[in-house]
């Protein structure tokens, strides 16, 4: 999977770009605040139908304009593909010229992976964080947990509003088990989404992170969840009731789950040191990879947003061994030195895209 041509219009600092790609290696280099995460995003927008920078769609569209347009050709084994998408009042979505419904049917069209400097906040940050990494991996390759986390969390919303009522207005709490049915129906299906997958890294996160440290560390993953079973979960939220309604929200479900990283059977995220996460993030990455080519039958692409000078030489030599043959799109203030023949440099200045730099 390869992306041949990005069209960006009004988009960002861009007014109106046309971008060809090399199928292996493409560098972006220029000073910061020149617009080089603009492109990193746009391609991330065309991938999963949002921007990893906002959650405000208006941010996106050039001052003064009124519409951003991003146009994407790529090339799969078996197809071409072109996706659109315009943003206005609202935002629009094309796939081969048709005009799609559901954002659901967008996922997976493009599958990507994405490293930025912001990703050591996985594991140094929030729960949050964590699942929201669960959420964009998961949400390319099996569409349909995208659409099971919505329902989950309107209906957690509509819980959360119903638990207020019962506080201010007495409202009769005995119907809060018509939410408490279908919030633990969505949980459970989301809980099998995310074991599943966490199984399958850490089938692979190990021996990718005995080979980075060569093999003085281990890793493993541990999947914390409230939601193992429909039942068990039920019987939560009942004890929780009267706890729900003082507090007014859901104390308990899938919307606090979270993973763990040891290193050597030691918690990452309180005795490991500055390098052991960046080497922990990039196997965790390097993971993300294999498996979405496992389960799509060819490499996705690989999106890094100035993330190779957060690498020493080492990391950085074997991190690019380990992508051989997956089409890259790299942003950094300096021109970096990669032994590659295909390759294409840019040099991005105040939203101008010059090939070969200057």
């Amino acid at each position: 999977m390869w992306i041949k041509k990005i069209k960006i219009i009004n988009f960002r600092n861009y007014k109106n770009e046309e971008i060809n790609l090399e199928k292996n290696i493409n560098i972006f280099y220029g000073e910061n605040a020149q617009g080089k995460t603009n492109i990193i995003e746009s391609i991330f927008l065309c991938g999963m139908g949002k921007s990893f920078r906002t959650k405000k769609d208006k941010e996106m569209i050039l001052l003064d304009e009124e519409k951003a347009v991003i146009e994407i050709q790529y090339q799969k084994e078996d197809r071409d593909g072109k996706i659109k998408i315009e943003i206005n009042n609202k935002k629009n979505v094309f796939i081969n010229g048709i005009k799609i419904k559901k954002l659901s049917e967008l996922l997976g069209n493009l599958n990507i992976v994405i490293f930025t400097p912001d990703d050591i906040n996985i594991l140094k940050g929030g729960p949050q964080n964590r699942r929201k990494f669960l959420d964009i991996m998961i949400s390319q390759l099996k569409p349909n947990y995208m659409y099971n986390l919505n329902l989950y969390l309107k209906t957690l919303e509509q819980r959360n509003n119903y638990l207020r009522q019962i506080k201010e207005e007495n409202k009769d709490e005995k119907l809060l088990e018509i939410w408490d049915e279908k919030l633990a129906e969505y949980a459970i299906n989301i809980y099998n989404y995310r074991k599943a997958f966490i199984e399958k890294i850490n089938k692979k996160i190990n021996k990718i992170h005995n080979e980075i440290t060569e093999n003085r560390e281990n890793i493993r993953i541990e999947y914390n969840s409230e939601c193992i079973n429909k039942e068990e979960y039920l019987k939560k939220l009942k004890e929780r009731r009267k706890v729900d309604i003082i507090k007014g929200f859901t104390t308990k479900g899938i919307h606090r789950d979270d993973f763990i990283i040891y290193i050597n059977e030691k918690r990452l995220d309180i005795y490991g040191s500055q390098g052991q996460h960046r080497t922990a993030i990039l196997s965790l990455k390097l993971s993300e990879l294999n498996i979405i080519e496992e389960e799509i039958g060819e490499k996705p692409i690989l999106l890094l947003d100035d993330f190779m000078s957060e690498l020493d030489e080492k990391r950085r030599n074997h991190f690019l061994e380990k992508i051989k043959e997956t089409q890259v799109i790299i942003t950094c203030t300096d021109k970096i030195n990669i032994e590659n023949k295909n390759i294409l440099i840019y040099n991005v200045k105040e939203g101008k895209v010059i090939e070969g730099g200057s």
